[in-house]
């Protein structure tokens, strides 16, 4: 069964808790702090997999879970790591949080952390000084990365095969490659996208036939709607077009249009055109149906006429389809390329991003909260136990030291003013 969406429930694994504790030997007269850090949690890592083709798994098995990290211990042990999360998927899937693409899986064995497992604490020997000779303060491990994801899979094919029902897509690729499509004489008999490999030359071609489009199907008639974005990543269109249709430009200008409504870059996909089924006609009515295309699709669209079960044209087509791909292909990595230039220029830099930082008034009832926000301040928010008013004024000397309670003194904070960073609340001065 091929299924080429599904939603699952993803989390990293959690750090485990830095200890406190302290040396008790004997002879061993007021040991220092010894409680050692916890463990990162695991990560989530999807992996891009020739051997998968379908997302079908992963309706039954909904949540995708990495194991947590282990507390520290005394001795200055660390806690073991929790356990990566592998996940193998097909190659062409994009995986969504909120709407955003989080990764793109086009290569084979291309892996992708799509969930980060939280850092573990740090334990209460992390942070002894020469002024501070018995901290009973531990950091909290962090939480992983949780969100509900959302997996699409866009078939990598070089060439896709769009065209009206029954315009010979599936008997063209039973024809040329090793795939064995349902063939009937009606219209929509393939459901699902198909896969086939056309062998060409000294190379090869690997084709998708997309189940039939009609018109309106980028508004959700039919079945092209469920369908039409496994065209997006192909590299070259084969527009079949059946050679008895009452009148192919028609049919031509709806598939057009359908594409380009669905998404506007496909307008400028390089395309093949093929007019199908020309066993039984006359030359002179398959030159009269080409010349009728000709005039839509324009002098520069090169159209050839086949017949799949007659194996008339076939070679032709797949050589013309070949040298298309080939040139698409080299044009994609150059651009490729140029942006990765561009992007490098003008990013900025992981430590100016996990540095910056922002303060906010919010009212809450007639009490004023100062909500902080920013990555690197957040994770330390993270990390502090609460509970423990050593944990507590450490973070209120990481505030002073990153800036923030300048700013906040700006903004008129005052000493039991509500500050909120993340889930937690504090007052900005100890009570």
């Amino acid at each position: 069964m091929f299924v080429d969406t599904a939603k699952v429930f993803i989390q990293a694994g959690k750090g485990g808790d830095g200890a406190v504790s302290f040396r008790h030997e004997i002879y061993v007269d007021k040991g220092g702090p010894d409680g050692g850090v916890g463990g990162k949690g695991g990560d989530v890592i999807f992996v891009a997999s020739e051997d998968v083709n379908t997302l079908l798994d992963f309706r039954f098995k909904p949540e995708l879970k990495a194991g947590h990290g282990q507390n520290g211990a005394k001795r200055d042990r660390s806690g073991r790591s929790g356990e990566n999360l592998y996940v193998k998927v097909p190659m062409g899937t994009i995986v969504k949080r909120d709407g955003e693409v989080v990764a793109d899986l086009t290569r084979n064995g291309e892996e992708a952390i799509v969930a980060k497992g939280g850092d573990g604490g740090k334990g209460n020997a992390h942070f002894k000084s020469s002024v501070r000779q018995t901290p009973r303060i531990a950091e909290k491990g962090e939480y992983g990365e949780t969100f509900d994801g959302e997996l699409e899979l866009k078939l990598l094919a070089d060439v896709g095969l769009v065209g009206f029902p029954n315009a010979g897509k599936s008997t063209f690729l039973s024809v040329v490659t090793n795939a064995r499509p349902e063939i009937a004489d009606y219209a929509f008999t393939t459901l699902t996208p198909n896969l086939g490999v056309a062998d060409i030359d000294d190379g090869s071609l690997l084709i998708a036939d997309i189940p039939g489009l009609i018109e309106g199907a980028s508004e959700g008639k039919g079945l092209g709607d469920d369908f039409l974005r496994h065209v997006e990543r192909t590299a070259v269109l084969l527009h079949l077009i059946d050679a008895y249709s009452d009148d192919v430009a028609k049919s031509y200008e709806i598939i057009r249009n359908e594409l380009s409504s669905y998404n506007v870059e496909l307008e400028n996909r390089p395309e093949v055109v093929a007019l199908t089924k020309i066993d039984g006609l006359d030359d002179d009515i398959i030159q009269m149906q080409i010349d009728n295309i000709q005039k839509v699709a324009g002098k520069d669209v090169e159209i050839l006429a086949i017949s799949s079960t007659a194996h008339k044209g076939l070679k032709e087509l797949l050589r013309r389809l070949r040298k298309e791909v080939v040139k698409s292909r080299e044009l994609d990595a150059q651009m490729e390329d140029e942006e990765d230039e561009e992007f490098e220029r003008i990013s900025l830099t992981e430590k100016q991003i996990e540095d910056s930082w922002k303060v906010e008034k919010e009212q809450a009832g007639e009490d004023v909260v100062f909500v902080i926000t920013g990555e690197k301040i957040e994770r330390f928010a993270r990390r502090t136990d609460f509970e423990n008013y050593e944990g507590v004024n450490r973070l209120r000397d990481i505030l002073k030291k990153l800036g923030i309670s300048h700013e906040l003194r700006r903004q008129g904070v005052e000493g039991t003013s509500l500050i909120k960073i993340g889930d937690s609340e504090f007052t900005f001065q100890e009570q």
